[in-house]
């Protein structure tokens, strides 16, 4: 196993899936042509060394993804790591050393910086709100609003930021939604119905009134998600579960709001912002010595 598949996969990261993913950025980003800029102005046999450097503080996440993009566009590209993913960093310093032939490095720049600056935005947003709600005993869970084909890699940022995963797919975990009870006729119905046909799944029940909350504590639900609850609402559905089950506050949660929200006792804040409105850390790659 070489360096970067112990990297990928020490993040938790499949590496045949990550090595997939950036021959598919990298074709759309050459669309079945060359590199024209860089054929036209670098020399074939032209070397050098380039770093990747933070222009903003932030948190750091994709470092090994970004050295696989590097790698797969020539064998003789080496990356090294100066910083760790989950790392706070800040604006100047050096995270990524790129050395080898210099327009294969130029070719995956942009790819390559793309998902770093991406990533690192996920994660330094939920670092932000996991500082928010410090010492509560609240936990920040991301969503499954995630780009498509990019989920895997987001929810590895969210956990560089220090929050926690909640579920990768509609296959590994069953989440009751109002449009389920509104089919099954009932919170009761919809819990029975998905016990019944997955009876050794995870399964939350999404709960808009306390009334809800009460009726999935009965059908014997363990994780409870209310939706839309203000901040004494989410209190009073602490008191009525009374540790009977996990609660998570979801909708309409903003950093302003986060430990007023945390501090009602609930177990998680479901923030979908994490993934779908994370502004990217500005990280830049200069060329700083070629011969």
């Amino acid at each position: 196993m070489t360096n970067l598949q112990q990297d990928l996969t020490a993040a938790g990261l499949d590496p045949d899936a990550v090595r997939s993913f950036v021959a598919a950025a990298l074709a759309e980003d050459l669309a079945g042509g060359n590199d024209v800029t860089t054929a036209a102005t670098v020399p074939p046999a032209e070397r050098g060394r380039a770093d990747l450097v933070a222009r903003a503080p932030g948190v750091v996440a994709g470092l090994p993804v970004a050295a696989a993009v590097f790698s797969a566009t020539s064998p003789d590209v080496q990356c090294t790591p100066l910083a760790a993913d989950g790392e706070e960093v800040h604006g100047g310093q050096r995270l990524l050393t790129v050395s080898g032939p210099v327009g294969p490095i130029l070719t995956a720049e942009r790819t390559a910086l793309n998902l770093l600056c991406h990533l690192s935005g996920v994660a330094t947003l939920t670092r932000r709100w996991v500082n928010a709600v410090d010492g509560t005993g609240a936990s920040i869970r991301d969503t499954r609003k995630t780009l498509p084909g990019l989920r895997a890699l987001e929810k590895y940022a969210v956990r560089c930021g220090g929050g926690v995963n909640h579920r990768m797919s509609l296959s590994d975990a069953a989440l009751i939604k109002d449009n389920h009870v509104a089919a099954a006729g009932s919170v009761g119905a919809a819990f029975a119905a998905v016990r019944s046909t997955a009876p050794g799944l995870p399964l939350e029940v999404e709960c808009d009134t306390l009334d809800q909350v009460a009726e999935a504590l009965t059908a014997g639900a363990d994780l409870i998600l209310l939706d839309n609850f203000d901040v004494p609402e989410l209190a009073a559905a602490v008191r009525l579960a009374d540790g009977r089950a996990l609660l998570e506050a979801s909708g309409g949660l903003v950093l302003a709001n986060a430990r007023s929200v945390a501090e009602t006792g609930v177990d998680y804040l479901a923030v979908g912002a994490l993934t779908h409105s994370a502004p990217a850390l500005d990280i830049g790659l200069d060329l700083v010595d070629a011969s």
